[in-house]
């Protein structure tokens, strides 16, 4: 098989979420540096390209309170980043940063430092964020309206990528004015690799015209064949070539010596995942109110939310619901299908084609499909359990891979080349264009 058709890995340590086992005796901290030490360098022994970290702006909260079932708040990413590039030697490290709440010069500087530092090793996954309550933490507050988050991060972007060209940077926008001359030399790969996870049509676009890597929601063959036509069609509009634009899906793998012991493994993941403390937890975001003396064994609340819609306090995963109308269907469904709260919420919280669950040899043969048809370039996987859920995949899956010639044998210098990754001198000229004042108006 080709080395285009090989499968790249990344790993996702994340913050607030229902995916990692942390009351779990064998659970490491989310804020204690041998966490992070460990992961990486599991994940740099099993040849993965990116170390991946989220980011956290405010502390989460539930009702009114800091959220305590799961982890409620976490270092910051570069930071964190930097200390692991001294401990590790080859594998990339994935800073999520916010276009809304940094400045851009400032932010070019500092993932331009730990890309140096790192010998070519860094990547920045872009994210924006409009929402007031985040805004609260910064001078600038929730500012920026809903319909103009891409316009401003392309903006942001473009005006980074100037500056990491090298050259004086006088940019003139409708949110910040940049006079900047960059202090420092390139790194071994030029600039560091853009990663990005936006899914709206305007996100996909800005992927298309922007970044390097996306990481997407889109696990199930299918539906990631259909993605990747959809973003090499909008890539293509804007000059780029087919399949430079690399695709890693968020995937969860629960992976055993044989298919019932994976069985068993994946039933003891989701009891351990999803307890009746965080079922209950999870209806009263969107009821709104406490569910005190609900039994989570028995049916959903028959009472009706106390608020119109759910609230951004738990992350995006929360915002946004119509909540009586969300309660009426969601009783509608469990009913339907003879699920009690737990087993309810449990199915909500994990799509099932996101999770990659059999025997080595099983998943194996599963992800040798994926490459063969070209569906993905690889994963970004969330693992169960810190700092040990890589295990299993470096010690097992990863050796089958490399014997089906679809997963790399050794490291390449840079994480872009780690990626498959080349810089088309078109792309990048087109990508750092200024916007038009039309483009800085809309």
């Amino acid at each position: 098989m080709s080395k285009q058709n090989q499968l790249r890995f990344g790993v996702f340590f994340q913050g607030v979420n229902s995916s990692t086992i942390w009351r779990s005796e064998a659970s490491g901290s989310q804020t204690d540096f041998a966490s992070f030490r460990q992961l990486a360098q599991t994940a740099e022994r099993g040849l993965f390209s990116a170390f991946f970290l989220g980011e956290g702006l405010r502390l989460r909260e539930h009702l009114g309170s800091i959220h305590e079932l799961d982890v409620a708040g976490r270092p910051d990413a570069q930071t964190m980043l930097a200390a692991l590039a001294a401990v590790t030697s080859k594998i990339g490290l994935v800073a999520t940063q916010n276009t809304t709440y940094n400045d851009p010069a400032d932010l070019a500087h500092r993932l331009a430092s730990l890309d140096l530092i790192s010998g070519g090793r860094a990547a920045w996954n872009i994210v924006t964020t409009h929402n007031a309550w985040t805004g609260a933490n910064f001078r600038r507050g929730g500012y920026l309206e809903h319909q103009e988050r891409y316009s401003h991060a392309e903006d942001f972007v473009r005006t980074v990528r100037q500056i990491w060209e090298g050259s004086p940077v006088h940019h003139r926008g409708r949110h910040y004015d940049v006079d900047y001359t960059a202090t420092i030399p390139a790194s071994a790969q030029l600039r560091p690799v853009l990663f990005q996870a936006g899914d709206s049509p305007e996100g996909r676009d800005f992927a298309a015209r922007q970044t390097d890597v996306i990481f997407s929601a889109h696990v199930g063959l299918e539906d990631a064949l259909e993605f990747r036509q959809d973003i090499n069609e909008r890539a293509a509009k804007v000059g780029r070539a087919e399949n430079s634009v690399k695709i890693m899906p968020g995937a969860e793998f629960i992976i055993a010596e044989t298919p019932s012991a994976a069985e068993e493994k994946y039933h003891w993941v989701r009891e351990n995942q999803i307890g009746p403390q965080q079922a209950i937890a999870y209806l009263e975001q969107f009821w709104g109110t406490r569910l005190d003396g609900v039994d989570p064994y028995g049916p959903l609340p028959q009472i009706d939310p106390v608020v119109e819609r759910s609230s951004v306090t738990r992350g995006s995963g929360f915002q946004g619901a119509k909540s009586l109308e969300l309660a009426n269907a969601w009783r509608a469904e469990a009913k339907d299908k003879g699920q009690n709260i737990i087993q309810f919420v449990r199915s909500r919280s994990h799509r099932a084609d996101h999770t990659f669950t059999g025997s080595y040899d099983q998943i194996a043969d599963r992800l040798a499909h994926y490459a063969g048809l070209g569906a993905v370039d690889g994963f970004n996987i969330t693992p169960w359990l810190i700092p040990t859920g890589l295990d299993d995949i470096v010690d097992h899956l990863v050796p089958r891979l490399q014997e089906r010639g679809i997963y790399p044998e050794a490291y390449a210098d840079t994480l872009r080349e780690n990626l498959g990754l080349s810089i088309d001198s078109n792309h990048e000229q087109q990508a750092i264009k200024p916007l038009s004042t039309a483009q800085e108006a809309s």
